[in-house]
């Protein structure tokens, strides 16, 4: 039976009990809120109950604890999957990320050309009016009749276009908040897909450190195994193994422990002569 399946058994039982203390505990308090047994056994039930709390407690804290347990180890035994998931959502967020910025630049620079040939149509059109006006004024003041007579036909001709072109700018308006809303929403899903991905990020970063973490603790076992040996090699030959007091290498992840020189000395103690030879 695997280590996780351990774990699964012994978490099974606790919450068998957890329920069995919740049950047990009904009694105690319905018994509180009855006045005439609490008179005669109000102290009694107050410690029972107070006891089974307590016992509930620990039993709920046992199964959060056995929680943890195995889900690092159900982690690490499918890291590898995990991990390419994570790269795979990553790399397909980022493509998304990149796909939705190249679309906001496109419709940005759209956006300019639109706003700039709006500006543009309008000028035009109020610098004819104002042209067509000089011209009509000039020649009334010079008393030339078919120039005032052009300059008024222009006029109502500049004063048609600047009505069509209004019109003109009016549609580009609401392009151009078409636009601008577009952008708005296209922002929205750059947020939404850097969060997205940021999200994935960091728990490939965890899952990364949990994996890492075991990796250590396996690195400093061999180192200890190895120094047990050198510790034993040492004492063969006569030699303080002095240089080797003053390892302190701490334990990764679930547990706070670490290893120290007493674990190699302790170590060293297994190993026979034959084992120092075969090194």
């Amino acid at each position: 039976m695997n280590e996780i399946q351990v774990l699964k058994d012994q978490r099974a039982q606790q919450i068998l009990e957890k329920e069995t203390l919740q049950c047990e505990l009904a009694p105690y308090e319905e018994a509180l809120e009855n006045y005439d047994v609490m008179q005669s056994l109000e102290d009694k039930v107050r410690h029972e109950l107070s006891r089974k709390k307590i016992d509930l407690r620990y039993v709920k804290f046992e199964i959060e604890a056995l929680n943890r347990k195995i889900h690092r180890r159900e982690t690490l035994a499918n890291h590898q999957s995990l991990m390419s998931g994570y790269i795979e959502a990553i790399t397909t967020w980022k493509g998304d990320e990149e796909e939705l910025n190249q679309k906001r630049s496109s419709i940005n620079t759209r956006l300019e050309q639109v706003r700039q040939q709006a500006h543009e149509d309008m000028a035009k059109a109020r610098q004819a009016e104002t042209e067509v006006a000089t011209a009509y004024a000039q020649a009334v003041a010079w008393g030339d009749e078919e120039g005032e007579k052009k300059a008024n036909d222009d006029a109502q001709k500049a004063a048609k276009h600047l009505t069509s072109a209004a019109e003109h700018h009016r549609r580009q308006q609401l392009i151009i908040t078409a636009l601008e809303q577009e952008i708005v929403t296209i922002d929205q899903h750059i947020s939404e897909a850097k969060q997205t991905r940021a999200d994935i990020e960091n728990q490939a970063s965890y899952l990364a450190n949990t994996v890492l973490e075991e990796k250590w603790n396996e690195a400093a076992k061999a180192l200890i195994e190895v120094g047990g040996k050198l510790w034993a090699a040492r004492r063969l030959i006569d030699r303080d193994p002095i240089a080797l007091t003053n390892l302190n290498i701490p334990e990764q992840g679930e547990n706070h422990g670490r290893w120290s020189w007493s674990d190699l000395s302790d170590l060293s103690h297994q190993h026979s002569f034959e084992d120092v030879l075969a090194m």
